[in-house]
This record gives structure tokens, sequence and C-alpha cells, in this order.
């Protein structure tokens, strides 16, 4: 039987190789910056980054208040990220949905990221194309703002660590 349930698809270039944007995605403290299409925000995040292990993001949009759980499938760095992802806000809450995320080599030292989100009630797939494609203008905003950091610090002896903004 083949699944016909919708699926979102959102493709971009990372400006940053696929170990360090691997990286990102098993971060919690790089997750609250970039993960939640704003301006909602991230409150917590909690992870297990092994296969089988869990993961817990807080949420916070327009003053409510909501999670979404998961459960890691596959971690095949620095290519491939799979998890499970239930969200309490939709209308079965116990629904579970497959989240892939696939890093390949892009020239320059960047990355395409095509992130595949399967098995969506159908309406809730508009609204999550459009977060999807959020969250990873973040986290491309947030790589570029890296490299910069980095660039202006290489430069300069004494600089800080690394600033997310």
């Amino acid at each position: 039987m083949t699944d016909t349930s919708p699926v979102v698809v959102v493709r971009t270039t990372l400006p940053a190789p696929p170990n360090v944007v691997y990286d990102e995605w098993l971060d919690p403290e790089a997750l609250t910056e970039w993960m939640c299409p704003r301006p909602a925000r991230c409150l917590r995040v909690a992870l297990d980054p092994q296969v089988g292990g869990e993961l817990r993001i807080d949420i916070e949009d327009e003053g409510e208040q909501f999670f979404v759980s998961g459960t890691f499938l596959a971690l095949d760095r620095p290519r491939l990220l799979r998890f499970t992802w239930s969200c309490s806000l939709w209308p079965d809450p116990d629904l579970v949905t497959t989240v892939s995320v696939h890093l390949d080599p892009q020239g320059n030292g960047d990355t395409l990221m095509t992130i595949r989100h399967a098995m969506l009630p159908p309406d809730v797939r508009i609204r999550h194309e459009h977060g999807w494609a959020k969250i990873a203008d973040q986290l491309a905003d947030g790589l570029a703002a890296s490299a910069t950091v980095s660039n202006e610090s290489s430069r300069e002896p004494h600089a800080g660590a690394r600033n997310r903004r």
C-alpha cells in the first residue's frame, strides 16, 4: 500500500559544511535559536542524540504553550538525521510523523539541506511547509552570522567565543 499522505519538502543551501550543520541539529542551545519559526520561540529543548533517544521541544507562540516530541530513528553524521515528530496541538496529538534531514555537500563548503516531513495530517501540511521554510532560513541566517563572527575574530587576536546573535 502506498502512503498518499501529504509530504512537505524544503530545500535550502546553507553557508557551512555538512558536519557543522549536522551538529547544529543536535545542539540544544543552537536549536533554541533557530528551530521555532519566529515569532514562536523555543522555551526548552531536550534531546538524547542516539538512535532510540528522545527529543522534546517546548514552544511558546502568541501566548500559547505546546510541545513537539519524537524519537531519533537514524543518525548518520554528517549526512542524515531522521526522527519522529508529534505535536501536542494537532487534532490527534498521538499521531506520529517522520522528519528526515539530508545534508549534501556543495561547492565552497556549503550544504544543501533537504527537510522531508512525511505522514502529516492534511490540515497541518501548509502550516508545516511554511514553518520548515522559515526554520531553514533562520538556520541559514545563524550560520552566516557565525561565519561573519568567526572571520572577524580570526583577524582580532582576543575576540570572544562564538556569538549567536
